[in-house]
């Protein structure tokens, strides 16, 4: 009778939250148009929202030309939030460009992490992912501007899918790793 350790609740809970990040990821791939513009007007909103926030800071500033300084990049930043939810050509450029940049840099953090984790078991997906996403990254940027919503969408699943592949096998080798310790 051999004796099994348990699977520690922590990995099952990285590897369970991986398989949703990762049904995330396919439903974005399904519906890139809804989900670009979903996250599109998210973001205006929250811009929005801190642009005001700013302004009400700016009231309660002492000191004038601080006052006026905070004003005006409240005022910007609310600017800013409306053009985002009025106009969403605009704001998909503005996000695909962000969208680009954050996945080149994602994509280059990801890759020296990968070298800095070798060779333990699961770094070969780490350079997978770091290197999708500057592929990914380099897509997005060479077809700026008519990469819009879609891609946003699209290629955002893609990242969601690689990162919750990612914490499946991170989950499966720190409980395999916690059972080892376990067992000895």
């Amino acid at each position: 009778m051999t004796e099994t350790a348990p699977v520690h609740p922590v990995s099952q809970g990285v590897k369970t939250l991986g398989i949703v990040i990762m049904v995330l990821g396919l439903l974005a791939i399904l519906a890139p148009m809804l989900v670009g513009f979903g996250i599109l007007m998210i973001v205006g909103a929250l811009v929005l929202i801190a642009g005001i926030g700013r302004l009400a800071w700016a009231f309660q500033s002492p000191n004038r030309e601080h006052a006026i300084l905070r004003g005006l990049f409240g005022a910007l930043t609310m600017i800013c939030g409306v053009l985002m939810l009025t106009n969403p050509i605009f704001a998909a450029g503005v996000m695909t460009v962000v969208l680009s940049v954050y996945l080149l840099l994602d994509g280059v953090l990801e890759t020296i992490a990968a070298f800095r984790f070798k060779p333990a078991q699961g770094w070969p997906l780490i350079l997978l992912s770091g290197v999708l996403s500057i592929v990914l990254g380099a897509l997005i940027w060479s077809q700026f501007p008519l990469s819009g919503a879609w891609a946003i969408g699209i290629f955002f699943g893609i990242k969601l899918i690689m990162i919750g592949m990612l914490m499946m096998t991170l989950g499966r080798v720190t409980g395999d790793l916690q059972n080892d310790m376990h067992i000895a």
